[in-house]
């Protein structure tokens, strides 16, 4: 109960960044945020939130823990705090993600990431682009990209990297209104559309 109070209280203490707090996710992830950024754990709490979320890739058990409305708040909360230690979790990601399985909000845990990691990017002065590609990109391939859009952008790029195996190869890279589609569906699909001619 005590941490509960703990993360509203937070709420109250950091300002509204551009309307992300007109959703709950944003909400959450505004509260995370002024929490870890006060601590002087920004970098500890993304580290944390970058393995729960590959965590979360990878077991369809975290995935169902996270998102269905059978398991009760008491077993949610359970399960997260066992789970906590096992990820190496940094402890203001573990009390945060305790009380959103308190409040049944595990739910929200991709887009608090997502906003976290924009809140995140806007504090060190950073831009962010969502980046998907088929495969997951190595660690030579995002410093290559992130140079890349940082030339072309004029600042630095923190990369929100997805996986999307439909795109069969390539990426697709948005910035804020601006897209860059360099996948490979996309280009069979206008090789299609110039052979109907």
């Amino acid at each position: 109960m005590h941490e509960a109070y703990f993360f509203v209280w937070s709420f109250e203490r950091v300002e509204n960044s551009g309307g992300i707090q007109a959703s709950l996710a944003g909400r959450y992830a505004t509260a995370l945020f002024g929490l870890a950024r006060d601590e002087k754990q920004i970098d500890a709490v993304t580290r944390s939130l970058d393995t729960l979320e590959k965590a979360a890739s990878e077991s369809p058990d975290l995935r169902a823990l996270a998102g269905s409305p059978l398991i009760s708040r008491a077993n949610a909360g359970k399960a997260i705090r066992a789970l906590t230690p096992t990820l190496g979790l940094d402890p203001i990601t573990g009390r945060f993600l305790g009380v959103l399985a308190d409040n049944g909000r595990l739910r929200e845990l991709k887009a608090i990431i997502k906003t976290f990691r924009q809140l995140a990017a806007n504090y060190r002065g950073e831009t962010t682009a969502e980046v998907t590609s088929a495969f997951p990109l190595d660690d030579e391939q995002v410093l290559k990209l992130k140079a890349s859009l940082k030339s072309r952008l004029g600042r630095d790029v923190a990369i929100d990297a997805k996986v999307d195996p439909e795109i069969l190869g390539g990426i697709i890279v948005r910035h804020g209104s601006q897209m860059i589609d360099a996948s490979i569906r996309t280009k069979l699909n206008t090789l299609a559309l110039a052979m109907k001619g």
